[in-house]
């Protein structure tokens, strides 16, 4: 069964041209479920799967309290692999056929009030760190960038003169961003004073380095981000994308076109950018109780 499980994640990396992030994730969700087929089930090959080994699996992941939206994730994973299955002429059915996919609970996105993100960006860059920290939050505000795309923002990708930055983003998707005054001036001060100093000697390609010079990590800007909030008095749950539902909440609270978010933030789908319409008229009702005199 292994061997199939690594042709799968060979056909991934060289036909499909996956990212190493998206095929880690295949390999986890695909992982999981051949170790539960094989050790609760006592399942020895793929080709004696059935629909009641995948319902039984999925019911597993239910009773482990496991969302809709990753169940969904996972069953989208199974599928792909057992196609590939039958692509390979490893198997000669597909046992995922007509298992229905959960309906996924739409989470409205946290959001931070617009003087919540004032007191976030108000950091005095005094030094290379400071400096770094600031240019890292206004960049993320002014173009509503994946923190993935961020940390992996090169050098090259800045184009300050005419005012935008070029990303990457999923599916090696290029788009282009426009980039605020204020955000322009934190990253030019950030080359100027904080970059050079941080890198030394080193050749570093990417734009935000960590404190030996390195490029940053998810994890790096994640633990950033709480320790600043905390210094400036931000007492909001974050998540690593609290600036960037910020950013696509705050433009179309004042009247932004939906489309022109959804291209900003490189979303194939529009479905996926009106969640933010739905957060903007969930904070209008919270004003209207607060200070209507008969809400």
């Amino acid at each position: 069964m292994q061997h199939a499980l690594e042709d799968f994640f060979h056909y991934l990396t060289v036909e499909r041209g996956l990212s190493p992030n998206t095929i880690q994730s295949y390999k986890r969700d695909l992982s999981q479920y051949d170790r539960f087929l094989q050790q609760e089930l006592g399942v020895k090959s793929w080709d004696e799967m059935t629909r009641s080994h995948i319902m039984k699996y999925l019911h597993h992941l239910n009773d482990q309290g496991r969302s809709s939206a990753t169940i969904a994730r996972l069953l989208s994973s199974i599928r792909l692999f057992h196609q590939f299955l039958i692509r390979e002429k490893v198997t000669e059915q597909d046992p995922s056929l007509h298992i229905e996919t959960p309906k996924k609970e739409r989470k409205l996105p946290k959001v931070l009030s617009s003087d919540d993100v004032d007191k976030l960006l108000n950091i005095h860059a005094k030094d290379p760190l400071s400096a770094r920290n600031k240019a890292m939050f206004e960049m993320l505000y002014a173009t509503g960038l994946r923190v993935t795309e961020l940390v992996s923002l090169k050098v090259t990708d800045l184009h300050l003169t005419m005012g935008f930055v070029r990303c990457l983003g999923k599916g090696s998707k290029e788009r282009i961003i426009p980039l605020g005054d204020m955000a322009k001036d934190a990253v030019e001060n950030y080359l100027q004073v904080g970059r050079e100093a941080l890198v030394k000697q080193k050749q570093t390609e990417e734009l935000f380095v960590n404190h030996h010079g390195n490029a940053l990590s998810r994890q790096g800007f994640w633990k950033i981000l709480k320790a600043v909030a905390r210094e400036m008095g931000v007492n909001k749950e974050l998540t690593p994308h609290t600036l960037r539902h910020s950013f696509a909440t705050h433009l179309l609270e004042n009247g932004a076109d939906l489309r022109a978010v959804q291209e900003m933030l490189g979303h194939a789908d529009i479905s996926t950018t009106q969640i933010y319409t739905h957060v903007s008229k969930t904070r209008l009702k919270d004003v209207y109780r607060s200070y209507h005199p008969r809400a």
